[in-house]
């Protein structure tokens, strides 16, 4: 009854096997091999268009190097106030960048609400050295508190990018639980919506450890080689992070895992909706269920074997939890049994 993070979860057989194999004989490093290559070509079918791929260990490091990317002196991004950039990630992307800002939005359901963003943006005028420059608009899909932005809802950040002349950069941590969620293609849930640059996420999803951070448009990647190799993310034998995309993109691996995620979260909130002693915090729509409990049951629950987090009630949401209740998060993985999720429902009640 392991809920604690999809981060639990050991990696799929067929991404282990991959990278068995991967292990005999020699391969150029530093992203020269022929595998390499051709997972970099795999992603520009992905993605339907020419992209620019880059290998990098964490999803910390894909976020704050796409900020490096398109840095500013006196730099300033735009993200939700409860992004997992700005409340988890231990000032990576202000190092990398070394000081930009991350200049949070309010916004309810875990998403930018958009006469905020402008809001803010307008915090900073042209040529108001004080202040400094807006630099990027960042957004998690799915989002921190397992919610999703819809189309039209990506869109109309972007319009509100492109109108400031500003990049906007998409947390993909859970982009397969997004997608499948929403039925869509890559390509939809990013650049056709407007999306400039992505951390593609797979580590959550049944791989070892394998993150890819896209430029929609590979001219504007033009000095991450430099920076990747700067922030020690240029990993030598990356050979052995090109097959677990490999194995996790053959034959749609990367979204059956996640659909089957999905259905477990979707099982859990169903158990717990019916529940005598829990509530649903809100509607989940990826993997990520947050329920609120009494203490104590939350207590009893973690002795009998449950694993789960503790966490903070979002802002926007301030009178969700009592005294002597806690909200907790519950997320779901490629590895989540039905049989967990049951024993899990049976415990609640």
């Amino acid at each position: 009854m392991n809920f604690a993070s999809d981060n639990w979860a050991g990696a799929h057989p067929a991404i282990s096997q991959r990278l068995l194999a991967a292990s005999a004989g020699f391969s150029a490093p530093y992203g020269a091999s022929a595998l390499d290559r051709k997972i970099e070509q795999q992603f520009n079918e992905l993605f339907e268009r020419e992209v620019a791929v880059y290998f990098v260990s964490t999803g910390t490091a894909a976020n704050s190097l796409a900020l490096a990317a398109v840095n500013r002196p006196g730099g300033v991004s735009f993200c939700h106030r409860e992004a997992h950039m700005l409340e988890d990630e231990c000032g990576a992307p202000e190092f990398f960048t070394h000081g930009a800002r991350l200049a949070p939005v309010d916004g309810d359901n875990g998403k930018i609400d958009l006469n905020n963003l402008k809001a803010e943006i307008e915090r900073f005028p042209p040529n108001f050295v004080h202040a400094g420059q807006p630099m990027a608009i960042s957004i998690t899909q799915a989002t921190e508190i397992g919610t999703l932005y819809q189309p039209e809802e990506i869109a109309a950040i972007a319009e509100i990018a492109q109108t400031y002349g500003l990049p906007l950069h998409m947390d993909g941590a859970r982009f397969a639980n997004a997608l499948v969620s929403l039925g869509l293609t890559p390509a939809e849930m990013s650049w056709k919506l407007g999306v400039d640059i992505m951390s593609f996420g797979a580590t959550k999803n049944g791989c070892w450890c394998a993150e890819a951070l896209i430029f929609m448009n590979p001219a504007q990647a033009k000095d991450l080689p430099f920076i990747r190799k700067r922030a020690a993310q240029l990993v030598s034998k990356s050979r052995f992070i090109a097959c677990q995309f490999e194995a996790y993109l053959d034959d749609g691996l990367w979204l059956n895992l996640a659909r089957h995620a999905n259905a477990m979260a979707a099982r859990l909130q169903n158990g717990i909706a019916h529940s005598k002693h829990a509530r649903l915090a809100w509607h989940a729509e990826a993997n990520e269920v947050f329920a609120v409990l009494d203490q104590a049951h939350a207590d009893r629950l973690q002795q009998q074997g449950a694993v789960f987090y503790p966490w903070n009630p979002p802002r926007a949401k301030p009178s969700l939890v009592a005294d002597q209740e806690v909200l907790v998060r519950l997320v779901t993985s490629f590895a989540t049994e039905a049989e967990q999720v049951d024993a899990f429902i049976e415990l609640l009640d």
